[in-house]
C-alpha cells in the first residue's frame, strides 16, 4: 500500500487527468458504436435515434466551447480560494485522492439533487433528461448552464484542503463513471454491486418519467447515498424516458435551449411576481401541478 501513502506531484495528477480525458471519449465512442449495432440487430435503430445521438454530441461541443472560455476562471477561483481560505492544505497522496473522490461523489449527489429541486437549475438539467432514448450518447447531452452549478458544490472540498487539481480530477472521474451508466445493453449486475454502486439499472430509473421513479437515484458512483437519504428506487417496471411535455425534435438548438425557453414562457405568463419566484425556486413538479389545477377549473 506504499502507493497510497506516496506523495504525488501536481504534475502527476494533471498528467493522469489528461490521460483519462484523452482516452475515455474514444472508449465511450467505441461502446456507443457497439450499442448502435445492438439496436440494429434488434431492429430498434431509427433515423430519429441517430439524429438524437448526433444532437447529443453537438451539445457536448457547445459545453466544450463554453469551458474553453470560462475554464481558466473556474480553475483560478478554486486556486484563489485554496491559497487564501482553505482550512488546511492536504498532501497529494493516494489516501487523500481516495478521500476526495468519495467526498466529490457525495457533492455530486447533492448537486444532482439540487438540479431537480428548483426551476432555475432544472432549466439546464432538463436538457439531459429530454432524450426519449437511453444510450452512451445521452451522457453527453448538456444544457446551457451545466458548467455553472458544479462550482458551488465542489468548492467546499477546496476549502477543506484538497488541492483544486485533485478536486477537478475527482469531479472528472465521477462524471466519467456516470457516462458508462447510460446504456440499456447492461441489464442488472450481481446483487452486491447493485447494493453499493450506481449501475445502468439504477440510472435508468433516474431518467424515467414513470410516476414511481420520479426524483430517484441521484447518485454518481455510490448508490449508497440514495439509500442513506431516502431517494432510492429499484428498477421494476419498464422505463419510459424523456420529459413532459416531449420536445419531439433533434434540432440541437431546440434541444439545447428548450429548458430555459419553457421557463421563460412560464415566467412571462405567470399571474404574479410571487408566482414567478416560485417557478424559479420550487421543483418542476410544482409548476406542472399548478398547470393541471388551472386546466381542471
Amino acid at each position: 500500500m506504499d502507493f497510497m501513502s506516496h506523495v504525488y506531484s501536481l504534475d502527476a495528477i494533471m498528467n493522469a487527468e489528461a490521460w483519462i480525458d484523452d482516452h475515455f471519449l474514444l472508449i465511450a465512442l467505441a461502446l456507443f458504436l457497439v450499442e448502435l449495432v445492438r439496436y440494429r440487430f434488434k431492429k430498434q435503430l431509427s433515423w430519429t435515434m441517430i439524429g438524437d445521438s448526433a444532437t447529443n454530441f453537438v451539445t457536448l461541443f457547445f459545453l466544450l466551447v463554453i469551458l474553453f472560455v470560462v475554464g481558466l476562471g473556474y480553475v483560478g477561483a478554486f486556486l484563489f480560494m485554496y491559497d487564501n481560505f482553505s482550512l488546511t492544505q492536504l498532501p497529494v497522496t493516494g489516501w487523500t485522492v481516495l478521500g476526495c473522490l468519495i467526498l466529490a461523489d457525495l457533492a455530486y449527489y447533492w448537486e444532482h439533487r439540487f438540479l431537480h429541486s428548483n426551476g432555475l437549475a432544472w432549466g439546464t438539467h432538463s436538457v439531459h433528461h429530454s432524450s426519449p432514448f437511453f444510450n452512451i450518447s445521452v451522457a453527453y447531452r448538456f444544457g446551457p448552464l451545466d458548467w455553472f452549478f458544479p462550482f458551488f458544490f465542489y468548492l467546499p472540498l477546496v476549502l477543506m484542503g484538497f488541492h483544486p487539481f485533485v478536486v477537478l480530477m475527482c469531479e472528472t472521474l465521477v462524471q466519467l463513471f456516470q457516462t458508462l451508466l447510460h446504456t440499456e445493453t447492461v441489464k442488472k449486475l450481481p446483487r452486491p454491486i447493485e447494493a453499493v454502486f450506481n449501475t445502468p439499472s439504477h440510472h435508468r430509473v433516474h431518467h424515467a418519467t414513470n410516476q414511481q421513479y420520479l426524483d430517484k437515484n441521484y447518485a454518481g458512483i455510490l448508490i449508497v447515498w440514495d439509500r442513506m437519504f431516502g431517494t432510492f428506487a429499484r428498477e421494476e417496471e419498464t422505463v419510459r424516458y424523456g420529459v413532459y411535455p416531449r420536445i419531439n425534435s433533434v434540432n440541437p438548438l431546440t434541444v439545447y435551449f428548450h429548458g430555459y425557453g419553457k421557463l421563460a414562457k412560464q415566467l412571462w405568463h405567470a399571474p404574479s411576481w410571487c408566482y414567478r419566484l416560485k417557478l424559479l425556486a420550487k421543483p418542476p413538479i410544482w409548476a406542472w401541478q399548478q398547470e393541471q389545477q388551472r386546466k381542471g377549473k
